[in-house]
């Protein structure tokens, strides 16, 4: 049991864990010296820059013909968006707070797949979301001194974008593994944001560690060691680890930034938290057990490479 708890693939799928739960409070640290406009773009440029270094290691392929207008989408929500979005809420949102909050984007991914890619609208997914929203208002309520907190909801747009991306990326997965996807967006992303420079020039002279930070381990590294992790191990085990980001986020929240989260915040992420595991174990009940091998690609490393990757 030890062995396989040491085991690399294990190492690497606890690492990703880390690392992702990690850029919440390294948000936090990042924006105060350099402001949303420069942090973003510095970790888009850092990141991309990384991964297209890593690609002729790690075999990735160039996209087929079809396939920009669904890596523009997936550059666009879930890599510029998204971390515009992200950055700006944690100017008003605790990090441990953030965690919660973007924990439900897998429920819009969800949604937005049964109204525009045909999937299943069932029972299950509808009580999810219902639940999933519920959560992310108890967490807002938590947030107000008070009452209800509308600067908590800020960090529902970010949500709703990851959950963007992963509707767009679905397609993409199917002929192409997660880390090639994720490569694609994030050169995307970072093409996106290039109106940023202007705004970003002067910051980004005087650039912190944690820039440096998020955009080679929890973005770069992060996609790297998940590829490796999930193209190995069960579906089941890899879909579990992603419920630990936000608890692992609050715990390096508290020992980086000692923030303390309301209890009441505590209980709306478990709720949230709750709706995405009892819409993925749906799903996966209802997917099919055989996935075909795709280009040459390992049938597990397909399979893996359907699971949404966690927001980071």
């Amino acid at each position: 049991m030890s062995a396989r708890i040491t085991s690399p693939r294990f190492l690497a799928l606890v690492g990703t864990v880390v690392l992702w739960a990690s850029a919440f409070p390294a948000i936090r640290v990042g924006i105060d010296c350099l402001g949303v406009a420069a942090l973003s773009l510095l970790r888009l440029l850092i990141a991309a820059v990384a991964l297209l270094a890593v690609a002729p290691f790690a075999k990735v392929r160039l996209p087929r013909r079809g396939d920009p207008p669904l890596i523009t989408l997936c550059g666009a929500t879930g890599m510029t968006a998204y971390q515009v979005l992200l950055n700006w809420g944690e100017v008003h949102v605790e990090a441990g707070t953030a965690s919660l909050l973007i924990a439900i984007a897998p429920v819009f991914s969800v949604l937005l797949g049964s109204l525009f890619l045909d999937e299943r609208l069932t029972r299950s997914i509808v009580i999810g979301s219902v639940v999933g929203l519920t959560g992310a208002a108890v967490v807002s309520l938590a947030e107000g001194t008070s009452g209800f907190s509308v600067a908590a909801l800020v960090i529902l747009a970010p949500a709703l974008v990851q959950g963007v991306y992963h509707f767009a990326s679905k397609p993409l997965l199917r002929h192409r593994t997660g880390l090639e996807v994720a490569t694609y967006a994030m050169v995307a992303g970072t093409v996106f944001a290039l109106p940023l420079v202007p705004a970003a020039w002067q910051a980004a002279v005087h650039a912190p560690a944690a820039a440096a930070y998020l955009g080679l381990l929890p973005s770069a590294l992060g996609f790297v060691i998940w590829a490796y992790a999930v193209a190995r191990l069960p579906l089941a085990v890899s879909t579990a680890a992603l419920y630990l980001v936000p608890p692992v986020a609050l715990v390096v929240s508290f020992v980086w930034l000692a923030e303390v989260p309301r209890p009441i915040a505590l209980v709306g992420g478990a709720i949230s938290v709750a709706s995405v595991i009892l819409i993925s174990r749906h799903k996966q009940s209802h997917s099919p057990t055989d996935v075909p091998a795709v280009d040459g690609a390992e049938p597990a490393a397909q399979q893996a490479a359907t699971l949404p990757a966690p927001s980071r």
